[in-house]
């Protein structure tokens, strides 16, 4: 059922017809499975014979100062002041999109071995998972918007678990109860991300997903 999924996505993207690299938005809330559903269909595209480009709104975060600045637990200061998004459309976004000459930064800061600067192919795929992608500043920058949707409690159990080395369970939840799904109760309520979305992938439960596709 997961693998029919994941090569629906692979078509889904496959159908963009585009002269630049298709740039593909995985939206969702923290621990709804983005990142897997994002590397998974790298895989299954690479192994297509296409360039892909992963990277992350992780990677785009501002000085933690600044993602505080209204305290550790407001929501607000989580949708507003956690991201640099300028900087985002900058250095990978624009340059992948139409007009721009494909030189791109996948992060603000290089973490990794890849140099600071790459250039893409033409036919390449921009996988790019996150929070908050399909916000008034993002939104028009996707040739694909995917939507993964996971009941907000069911995020709480799996951040739990998944934080259960670093972090107490009093203290994942209440960082997940006071700021990070109020900051998408928020965002969904300014946004609209399910309007916005080509697919919705119903991920409560990942072996089982869920397809449902919102446009032609």
């Amino acid at each position: 059922m997961r693998t029919e999924m994941i090569s629906q996505l692979a078509g889904a993207v496959a159908s963009v017809r585009v002269a630049h690299p298709t740039r593909v938005a995985i939206d969702g809330p923290p621990a709804a499975g983005k990142t897997t559903l994002a590397d998974e269909l790298a895989d299954v595209l690479r192994g297509q014979g296409r360039d892909v480009i992963r990277a992350s709104i992780d990677d785009f975060l501002v000085p933690r100062a600044q993602r505080y600045a209204r305290g550790e637990y407001s929501a607000e200061g989580c949708y507003f002041d956690a991201h640099d998004h300028p900087a985002l459309n900058r250095v990978l976004l624009d340059p992948l999109g139409p007009g721009g000459d494909r030189r791109f930064r996948r992060a603000l800061y290089d973490h990794t071995t890849d140099p600071l600067v790459a250039t893409a192919a033409a036919d390449a795929v921009l996988l790019f998972d996150g929070v908050f992608l399909m916000r008034p500043e993002l939104v028009d920058r996707w040739e694909l918007r995917i939507l993964v949707s996971t009941a907000l409690e069911k995020t709480v159990e799996r951040a739990v678990v998944r934080e259960r080395q670093v972090s107490s369970r009093s203290a994942v939840e209440r960082r997940w109860r006071e700021r990070y799904l109020p900051a998408q109760r928020l965002y969904v309520a300014t946004a609209r991300p399910a309007e916005h979305a080509d697919v919705i992938v119903h991920n409560d439960e990942p072996r089982f997903p869920r397809l449902e596709h919102r446009s032609p």
